[in-house]
C-alpha cells in the first residue's frame, strides 16, 4: 500500500481517522499499531515477521539499558547495548548488503580464476529506517534521556507508525517519548492541521515529482556515448527537482498523516536549494538522517572536539556511513565520499561560515546548488561510468541538441511543470512552506491552504484515480 494509491486514500486513511476519533484514548495506541502493522504487510508480506522479531530483541532489552541511581550496572548495560546494536546492524547488513558484499567477493575470485556463488536477498522495505528507529530507542535509554517502554502497544505504535516507516522522516526516540502515553490528547484541530500537509504533499509527489519522472529516465537512460550537453544538464535538473519534490512531498504527507493521528513528527526538509553552503545544504537536507548521524556516530566519535584531522576524520566516516546507508552501490559510495570532502574543503578554507555581501551570498549559493546538482548524478546513475560519462558532458559544452527520445517526453505540459518547479532554485530560505501551511493563520498562508486544499487537492485526485503516479523514490532505500 502506498500512500498515493486509490486503497490508502478512499478507504484506509479515513477509516484510521475515524476510529481514532470515536474510540476512547486509551484504545489509540493500539489502533495505530494495528493499522501499521497492516499497512506494513501489504507492501512488504511476510517481512513484517523480521520487523516484528527486532521489535521484540529491542523492546524486551529496553528496561535493563535503564540506569539507575548509581548505575551500578554500567558494565552489564554498555554490554547489553553493544550486543542489541550489533544485532540491529547485523539484520540490516545482511539484508541490504550481503548481495553487495558478495558480489565483490565474487569479482575478485573470478579474476583469481574461481567461482563463488552471488547472494540475491530482496531487501525488505523500510529496513533501513526502522533500524535507526531502534538503535536511537536503545542509545536514548541508555544514555538516561528518556526510560523505557514498558507498553508493547505503545513500542509498536513508536516503531511500526506508518507514517514514518517506509521512507522515514527518522524519528529519535527522544523526539516523540513524550507523545506516547495512552491519554495524549487528539483534537478535530490536529486533522484540521495536519490534512493540508498532507495534502500540499500530495500535490508535490504526483503533480511534480511524477510529471517529471519520464524526462529524468530518459535522460539517464541515455547511454554515455549518446549523450550531449543538453541531455545531460536536463536530466541532472530535473532529477534535481523529481528527488526534492518526491522526498520532501512524502515527508510532508508522513509529518501531515503524524498530525493528524496526534503525533509531532520532526521536520525533514527546509528550503535546501537555498542553502549558500554545502555545510547549510545538509542542515536543510534530510535533516533527520544528519540529525541521527550527529547524535549517534559524529559525536560519540569525538565531533569536532579532537582537532582539525579527527574532525575531518569523523566527517569522512559520517558520509561514506551516509552513502553506504542509501545503498550497496559505488556510485552511492562516492556521492557520500563527494559531499564528505566538500565539507571538509569547506571547513579547511574558512567557507562553511554565510558571506556577509549579498553578491557573495548569491555567488556562493549558485555555487553551492551547482555542486549538489553534480552530486546528484552520481547518486541517480546505475554505475560510476554512466556517471563519468554524464558529468563529462555537462562540463564539455556542444550544439547537438537532445535526442528523439527525450525529445518526446518534453510536452508542454511537462516543460511548464519543469518551469516552474525550477522556482525553487531562486526562493528564498525563509518562510518554508509545510510548516507555514500547517501552522500559519497569515493571509499568504491562508491562500496557499485553500489553493492546495481546492485546485492541487483535485488535480492530484485525479491523477491517482487515473493511475498516473509512480512509487516514492526513497521506498527503494
Amino acid at each position: 500500500m502506498s500512500f498515493i494509491s486509490p486503497l490508502f486514500l478512499w478507504y484506509f486513511m479515513p477509516a484510521l481517522l475515524v476510529a481514532v476519533l470515536v474510540c476512547p484514548r486509551s484504545w489509540r495506541n493500539g489502533i495505530v499499531a494495528v493499522a501499521s502493522l497492516i499497512f506494513y504487510t501489504t507492501g512488504a508480506g511476510a517481512f513484517v515477521l523480521l520487523l516484528l522479531g527486532c521489535m521484540v530483541v529491542n523492546y524486551l532489552a529496553g528496561p535493563s539499558l535503564e540506569p539507575n541511581e548509581w548505575d551500578q550496572r554500567s558494565t552489564r548495560r554498555r554490554r547489553l547495548l553493544i550486543g542489541v546494536i550489533s544485532f540491529d546492524v547485523g539484520v540490516l547488513l545482511i539484508w541490504k548488503y550481503a548481495g553487495f558484499a558478495t558480489q565483490q567477493i565474487a569479482a575478485v575470485a573470478h579474476l583469481l580464476g574461481g567461482n563463488l556463488p552471488v547472494a540475491d536477498l530482496v531487501i525488505p522495505i523500510g529496513i533501513s529506517f526502522y533500524t535507526f528507529h531502534h538503535i536511537s530507542y536503545v542509545v536514548d535509554i541508555y544514555r538516561g534521556e528518556r526510560r523505557a517502554l514498558r507498553s508493547p502497544v505503545a513500542f509498536t505504535a513508536y516503531i511500526a507508525m506508518f507514517p514514518q516507516l517506509i521512507a522515514g522522516p527518522i524519528v529519535r526516540y527522544r523526539e516523540i517519548a513524550d507523545q506516547l502515553p495512552q491519554q495524549r490528547s487528539h483534537r478535530l484541530d490536529d486533522i484540521a492541521a495536519g490534512f493540508p500537509r498532507f495534502a500540499l504533499g500530495l500535490c508535490k509527489k504526483t503533480i511534480i515529482a511524477d510529471s517529471l519522472s519520464p524526462v529524468v529516465e530518459a535522460c539517464f537512460s541515455t547511454p554515455p556515448d549518446q549523450m550531449t550537453f543538453a541531455t545531460a544538464w536536463l536530466g541532472a535538473v530535473a532529477y534535481t527537482l523529481q528527488l526534492f519534490f518526491d522526498f520532501s512531498g512524502y515527508s510532508d504527507m508522513a509529518i501531515g498523516l503524524g498530525r493528524m493521528l496526534g503525533f509531532r513528527l520532526p521536520e525533514n526538509f527546509a528550503r535546501p536549494y537555498s542553502a549558500v553552503t554545502v555545510t547549510e545544504f545538509w542542515r536543510r537536507w534530510h535533516m533527520s538522517l544528519s540529525r541521527w548521524f550527529r547524535d549517534y556516530v559524529y559525536i560519540p566519535l569525538g565531533g569536532n572536539r579532537g582537532g582539525a584531522s579527527k574532525t575531518y576524520r569523523n566527517l569522512c566516516i559520517v558520509f561514506v556511513l551516509t552513502g553506504f546507508w542509501h545503498g550497496a552501490q559505488w556510485t552511492f559510495l562516492i556521492w557520500g565520499m563527494y559531499h564528505g570532502a566538500l565539507l571538509i574543503i569547506e571547513r579547511a578554507f574558512g567557507y562553511d561560515v554565510t558571506p556577509a555581501t549579498t553578491g557573495a551570498r548569491v555567488a556562493r549559493r549558485a555555487l553551492t546548488l551547482l555542486l549538489v546538482v553534480i552530486g546528484w548524478v552520481f547518486f541517480r546513475s546505475p554505475d560510476l561510468e554512466h556517471a563519468l560519462g554524464m558529468i563529462g558532458h555537462m562540463l564539455l559544452p556542444d550544439f547537438t541538441g537532445i535526442n528523439d527520445v527525450v525529445e518526446a517526453t518534453l510536452t508542454n505540459q511537462r516543460i511548464i511543470l519543469l518551469l516552474g518547479a525550477m522556482a525553487i532554485f531562486f526562493l528564498p530560505a525563509h518562510p518554508v512552506t509545510g510548516p507555514l501551511l500547517e501552522s500559519s493563520r497569515s493571509k499568504p498562508a491562508t491562500a496557499l491552504r485553500i489553493g492546495v486544499m481546492t485546485v492541487g487537492l483535485l488535480y492530484a485526485a485525479i491523477l491517482v484515480a487515473t493511475g498516473t503516479f509512480s512509487p516514492f523514490l526513497y521506498y527503494q532505500f
